[in-house]
């Protein structure tokens, strides 16, 4: 199964991210991403079997993270998949060592593949026909996190549905 841990905004953020996306989709065009599959990934595992993924929610049930506030005050994009994204001006350094941290545990539990950059954000668009967010509305939002969350990532005939494993206690 493909897995990928996420922090998943709370109903109201998620709700004023998908206005954003809608924003975002009348200037570029592309493929927007549903409401209910908006997340900030921190890290993507790939295929898994089954009996690892196990282990791995397990791992994730086990977990306490501290809570956190992240800043999203600015538009980006990856211009060769033409993803449009909103994240921060600024990297965030707890989100930083959330990041790293689980990457040091997943690696000792024998699950390689940290990669070598991290840009926090939450993609809006696919396939974007425009990459430019110079008419788009300035951003600032705060986004108060308290859990990560295992997701399984089910690709079918109907596009991908994310579907949440398990998650990880509050401090």
């Amino acid at each position: 199964m493909r897995l990928f841990l996420a922090l998943v905004p709370p109903p109201a953020l998620r709700g004023r991210l998908g206005e954003l996306a809608d924003l975002a989709h009348a200037r570029c065009g592309g493929r927007r991403v549903p409401d209910e599959s908006l997340h900030l990934t921190l890290a993507f595992l790939g295929e898994v079997e089954a009996a690892p993924a196990a282990a791995l929610a397990d791992w994730l049930r086990d977990l306490t993270i501290a809570s956190g506030t992240w800043r999203l005050d600015a538009w980006g994009r990856f211009p060769r998949p033409g993803i449009v994204w909103v994240g921060g001006h600024h990297p965030d350094p707890a989100l930083q060592a959330l990041q790293r941290w689980l990457w040091d545990d997943l690696e000792r539990l024998g699950h390689p593949g940290r990669p070598s950059r991290f840009v926090p954000h939450v993609t809006l668009l696919r396939r974007a026909r425009r990459l430019d967010s110079r008419d788009l509305p300035d951003i600032c939002l705060e986004w108060s996190y308290h859990h990560i969350e295992l997701i399984h990532s089910i690709v079918d005939d109907r596009g991908a549905r994310y579907v949440p494993l398990a998650r990880s206690n509050e401090q």
